[in-house]
């Protein structure tokens, strides 16, 4: 089966999306389901996108199984790895996704980062960021999440993340996932820009030539209509690279 490895719910700060509504989605879809809460401790602003792993469990346990595993988006900062780690092994999480959400104290949804700052200089430090966060993260996330995350907000006219402008800086987080045996997620959420998967597409072909060999696929929904957003492509865009799509179980692999 398919999954949806990268969804929010209410338990997350910026969903109200709520879990029997999700499931009966993804099941019309023929579609398994990952929900992955925030969990981004440090976050600046006034949001608090943080958890309790024990109540979350005792929420969905119930629902957990062949249709529904349970996971985590974890807000990756340098210096988050230790206590990152020991918010993982308080629950059994089938999944663990690492995010790279904040830069510079700043959330990346807003224009504050932006501010005064060339592109490359952003994306450059965004980039070799993300590496040391994968590999200080090595043995505490199974994923890295949308790695275009920066190109959805960024105040830029041109918001690409392109292997043409930042290749260097792009093979060093690849690489990082290769050596830490770390999954790059193939989230859908910006298929719909006009440059979104043919930005995405060299990036992934970097990545099968670097040593990866798996995917995930997400949506990262925050409500119902998201849920397998442009599963069709993304599959496709996987097979033609020649990498499998896989999920998580108890944090084990498995190949869909």
């Amino acid at each position: 089966m398919i999954y949806d490895s990268h969804m929010h719910t209410e338990v997350s700060a910026d969903s109200e999306m709520k879990a029997a509504a999700a499931l009966e989605r993804a099941a019309k879809l023929g579609i398994g389901a990952v929900f992955t809460e925030h969990e981004d401790m440090d976050f600046p602003g006034e949001k608090d996108f943080t958890f309790s792993p024990k109540a979350y469990w005792k929420k969905y346990e119930a629902l957990r199984g062949e249709s529904l595993r349970l996971g985590v988006e974890l807000g990756m900062q340098e210096g988050l790895a230790e206590k990152n780690r020991a918010f993982v092994e308080e629950v059994p999480f089938d999944q663990v996704i690492g995010s790279i959400h904040t830069l510079l104290g700043h959330d990346l949804y807003y224009a504050d980062v932006y501010k005064g700052r060339e592109k490359d200089e952003v994306y450059r430090l965004y980039l070799e960021t993300m590496a040391r966060c994968v590999r200080s993260h090595g043995d505490v996330i199974d994923i890295l999440a949308h790695i275009d995350y920066i190109a959805r907000y960024a105040a830029y006219s041109d918001a690409e993340l392109t292997c043409a402008a930042y290749g260097d800086y792009i093979d060093e987080v690849l690489a990082a996932l290769v050596e830490t045996d770390t999954v790059l997620e193939l989230n859908t959420r910006r298929f719909e820009a006009p440059q979104g998967k043919a930005s995405l597409v060299p990036i992934f072909r970097r990545y099968r030539e670097l040593g990866g060999r798996c995917v995930t696929l997400g949506s990262d929904a925050h409500n119902t209509a998201a849920i397998g957003f442009a599963f069709r492509e993304a599959r496709e865009m996987a097979a033609s690279l020649d990498l499998s799509v896989v999920t998580f179980f108890e944090r084990k692999k498995e190949y869909c």
